[in-house]
């Protein structure tokens, strides 16, 4: 008898891009079962019915929309069975490790395969904010040309501080030097090996945030980062730079935020992700200085399938007895 896996994505479709892997490979190895539950409750009820025997359960955020995310409540009830919990996305606030690691679950993400394109999305928030792009396109689109627009600043020459330089941080740094930026990072310790592209470590985060012109956060959010860059560290930057956030919204203080815009300490900003997701602070929409995306960092066809496949080949390898590919850092 083959091992049972959820597919947990959106219940109308739970694979989108990745439909092949699923067909050929996954079913090759294991029984898949669709996501059907439209609720928190009818989820669980279903977790001691059709699902009561799942071994690994491959989970994409878009599940949240109908049974909440994966906290201490929802790991309590998943059956004995489960032994795996494989999340499609780098970042994995939306579980709860802690509660995962004490039932004995193992937890994967996709580290690597979002670096590429929330990257890019970095670099145009970075080019955006310098350049005044955003505003630009409003005045061209309703016929107001130039009016009202200040010059605005170059990157060739701007330092670029990159907090937390992982895998996304990394290609950050080589799309700005592409840029004739300067590259320097904090992260708890420099890097090893040392990068193979030009850049400069710097041992505290204040020693950073007084030397960019630009400072990218590509940091996880958890316990220790939640609200971490706050009034103490806007009031660290130099005057009018920029802050490029793509990690999640919840690292940042918004309230220290808006008044970072409001006060001219910050000339720009450039956001993806927001801390109360899909909802946006109208004082952030009113702000003609900053450019908002809706949590683009992943949304192409090539990297939502690379994110896919990925999170598939670590059910497989781990049905198969060689353990998960990318099991998170807490649990190694």
């Amino acid at each position: 008898m083959s091992p049972k896996v959820l597919l947990c994505g959106n219940v109308n479709k739970n694979i989108v891009w990745a439909q092949k892997e699923v067909e050929q490979e996954l079913a090759a190895v294991a029984e898949v079962l669709p996501f059907t539950s439209k609720s928190r409750d009818e989820f669980f009820k279903d977790l001691q019915g059709k699902y009561s025997e799942v071994v690994a359960i491959y989970r994409h955020n878009d599940s949240a929309n109908s049974i909440g995310v994966f906290d201490a409540e929802l790991i309590s009830k998943l059956p004995q069975s489960v032994k795996y919990i494989c999340h499609n996305g780098a970042g994995y606030d939306q579980i709860d490790i802690k509660a995962a690691t004490e039932r004995g679950i193992q937890v994967s993400h996709t580290p690597g395969a979002v670096d590429d394109a929330t990257a890019t999305t970095a670099m145009f928030l970075i080019l955006s904010s310098l350049r005044q792009y955003w505003r630009a396109e409003v005045n061209a689109r309703n016929g107001k040309w130039k009016s009202g627009l200040k010059p605005a600043s170059d990157p060739e020459g701007k330092t670029i501080g990159i907090v937390g330089m992982g895998g996304i941080g990394s290609v950050v740094a080589k799309r700005c030097i592409a840029f004739d930026m300067k590259v320097i990072y904090y992260n708890r310790k420099p890097i090893q090996p040392t990068p193979s592209f030009e850049c400069e470590y710097v041992s505290s985060l204040e020693e950073l945030l007084k030397r960019s012109d630009v400072v990218s956060l590509n940091l996880p959010l958890n316990k220790n980062t939640q609200s971490s860059f706050g009034k103490e560290q806007f009031a660290q930057m130099k005057d009018g730079a920029v802050l490029v956030n793509t990690a999640r919204g919840g690292v940042v203080d918004q309230e220290a935020l808006i008044e970072a815009l409001k006060s001219g300490k910050l000339a720009s900003a450039g956001l993806d992700v927001f801390p109360n997701e899909p909802e946006i602070d109208e004082r952030l929409v009113a702000m003609d200085n900053i450019t908002l995306l809706p949590h683009m960092g992943t949304e192409t066809k090539d990297t939502q399938h690379k994110m896919e496949a990925l999170t598939l080949r670590n059910i497989i390898s781990a049905i198969k007895g060689q353990g998960l590919l990318n099991q998170v850092a807490e649990q190694k």
